[in-house]
């Protein structure tokens, strides 16, 4: 498509359909896009679009209304012929896409009829975009592949077919809505909402064939900031009645526009405790001016006191979002959703799954993910975090038989990893991060070593057998990998300060923003515990609040978040917790130079330029893991005063 990497859609996806006779019934903007994606592969590989007569493929739309969810189809095989059938254009959409998934599997031997319906009512991507790039974030807040795909000079690109582009991506792996702005709204961002709602009026029309919904970030302050009230009350009529000409005026431009998204008294935003308000009343006010056009708002849940004293071990960052938003549970409007952070703290390698996940029966929530890696290598380095995400998803935060945390979530959100760069996620092999968070959204209790064979069959067509086990080599336990050179037992951070890229051990230990690891001479370790510690443990329900209050039934790769324990305290494994940070470390350098090593045996398998740049991110990736094993290992050494008992070498 116009030189624009294909990402999981190249061409090539699309020869088993393409080379069929297919009859599409329906009509609507959506159908129009099956449409034309049937056509676009047909003239490719020779198939074509019939109107009546035999078929190998048929995609319909039943005549009438749509009754039932309008994102659900059925894929079935009889009498020689495949069958899509949806309840909408959307589910039309997905059909079609599943169909280039299975390939040739889609028209040979049975395919028993199997209905596809999303878990989640919405699967989103928040991008970090800033409009105005700026001076400290850039252009993209923590994006890792280039600039902005919608923004750029303060304004609205007009590289539409790339955006065009990212839609399709984003469609065929059952995405359905878009944050265009970072939810931290500077000056010229917060200008979106109002006088400069045309420029989101036009990314909204290049989503929409696709089916994607586009949502804004949006200032609290927005009544004083563009609507010269004195106060953003949400109590007040004032403020009420400016909300509600505001969001007459988006709706006017985009009248399929989804809603708002939200960062309040949060790192400096602000929000409703200005005024003595409640994070209900202020999400009510949003909630209320959406309510007759059917958007929602998106209330982050990502509130905590960022300028607390290291000294102070009473006060816990991992404790805010509960104790702000538990006791709210059932306050929140019926269109607003309380985005919850899939961790405690902020998108670590190992965190416990919120509590607050846990906490809301009443209210309907969001799991936020991140998918661009702030923390897990900042796609410099190979982390593929689909199992990462597929054990919150699979967390039961009553225990037993309760439901899973993907059960019970509304809608799925992440953090976008995509920018300008040639191959939309800087490392290529990052677009596995997106893929898998966009099918795992629609299924959340899927397998996402599956997802990953869809990726790799999709992106890699007709790849080898060699090539598919070598990239499964490389991504399968990367996430482990980079947990095993970076912090360990689940304490978290360790990073540079500012830009949260490499080791600094004592980086955040002095600061004011909640992130220590507490190591002195005799342990390290956060106690969380009831008993001795924050008390954080107790926001559990009980099954897991005594698991995680006691060392001896926490799990080890959590230990540290949750205690303080002795450099001689043993793990499951027989090791003591020195003897660990110091294996994982080694142990961590050599997956990575073995994944580089696999890597460039896969040489001659794709595209040169994608290899190139793959083995070039490998060499930083090799280099990092080595500054982190070094870093750490002579940290703990000279700390604890324990040797390594393998007797190797530490700096």
């Amino acid at each position: 498509m116009n030189g624009i990497d294909p990402g999981w859609l190249p061409p090539e996806a699309f020869r088993p359909l393409g080379a069929r006779r297919v009859l599409i019934a329906g009509s609507g903007h959506l159908v129009d896009t099956v449409r034309r994606e049937v056509s676009d592969a047909c003239a490719r590989f020779g198939g074509e679009i019939v109107r009546d007569g035999p078929y190998d493929l048929l995609l319909r739309l039943p005549d009438g209304e749509p009754v039932g969810d309008e994102e659900e189809f059925t894929v079935a095989r009889e009498g020689g012929a495949t069958t899509v059938t949806a309840l909408g254009g959307r589910g039309l959409l997905y059909g079609l896409f599943q169909v280039v998934r299975l390939g040739e599997e889609a028209f040979s031997g049975a395919l028993p009829r199997e209905v596809h319906r999303p878990a989640t009512a919405l699967r989103m991507l928040d991008h970090w975009d800033n409009v105005a790039v700026h001076p400290v974030m850039g252009q993209v807040e923590r994006g890792y592949a280039g600039g902005s795909l919608f923004w750029r000079d303060g304004r609205a690109r007009e590289d539409f077919a790339r955006i065009r582009a990212y839609a399709r991506l984003l469609a065929a792996c059952g995405i359905n809505a878009v944050c265009v702005n970072n939810v931290n709204v500077h000056a010229v961002e917060a200008e979106l909402l109002t006088d400069r709602i045309g420029e989101v009026a036009a990314i909204a029309a290049e989503l929409r064939p696709y089916g994607i919904r586009t949502h804004l970030s949006v200032t609290f302050a927005a009544p004083v900031v563009l609507g010269g009230l004195s106060t953003a009350d949400p109590l007040q009529e004032a403020v009420r009645q400016w909300w509600a000409r505001a969001v007459h005026g988006v709706y006017e431009a985009i009248p399929d526009f989804g809603g708002f998204v939200v960062k309040a008294d949060s790192e400096g935003r602000p929000g409703p405790f200005t005024y003595g308000r409640s994070h209900a009343d202020g999400a009510n006010l949003l909630a209320g001016a959406l309510a007759p056009y059917g958007g929602t708002v998106h209330w982050r849940a990502f509130v905590y006191d960022h300028r607390q004293d290291w000294r102070d071990r009473t006060t816990d960052r991992a404790r805010a979002a509960y104790d702000h938003f538990a006791p709210l549970d059932g306050e929140f409007a019926g269109n607003a959703v309380l985005q919850v952070k899939h961790g405690p703290m902020d998108f670590q390698v190992r965190e416990p799954v919120s509590p607050v996940l846990g906490a809301l029966s009443r209210t309907r929530s969001a799991v936020e993910v991140q998918a661009t890696q702030e923390y897990t290598g900042q796609q410099r380095h190979v982390c593929w975090l689909g199992p990462m995400w597929s054990e919150v998803l699979r967390f039961r935060p009553e225990g037993g038989a309760g439901p899973t945390v993907g059960e019970s979530a509304r809608d799925l959100v992440a953090v976008s990893n995509v920018g300008d760069d040639p191959f939309w996620t800087g490392h290529p092999l990052a677009q596995a991060n997106l893929y898998t968070f966009g099918r795992l959204a629609w299924r959340p209790d899927a397998d996402p070593y599956r997802v990953l064979d869809e990726w790799i069959g999709l992106t890699f067509p007709s790849a080898p057998e060699r090539l598919a086990d070598g990239l499964h080599a490389v991504l399968d336990g990367s996430w482990r990998t980079y947990e095993k050179y970076t912090a360990p037992l689940g304490v978290g951070f360790m990073v540079q300060p500012g830009h949260h890229y490499g080791p600094s051990v004592d980086g955040y230990e002095y600061s004011p923003w909640g992130t220590y690891h507490f190591a002195d001479r005799d342990g390290v370790g956060v106690d969380r515990t009831a008993a001795t510690g924050t008390g954080y443990a107790a926001q559990y329900a009980k099954p897991w609040a005594e698991v995680y209050e006691s060392v001896a039934s926490c799990p080890d790769e959590l230990l540290l978040f949750f205690h303080h324990v002795p450099y001689g305290h043993v793990l499951r494994s027989g090791k003591t917790v020195i003897q660990h940070i110091y294996d994982t470390r080694f142990e961590g350098v050599e997956e990575a130079e073995e994944a580089r090593r696999v890597w460039a045996g896969l040489a001659g398998l794709m595209a040169p330029a994608r290899h190139e740049r793959v083995a070039e991110l490998f060499e930083e990736q090799v280099r990092s893991a080595r500054e982190w094993r070094d870093q750490l290992n002579s940290y703990f050494l000279r700390k604890s005063g324990v040797p390594d008992a393998h007797g190797r070498t530490i700096y």
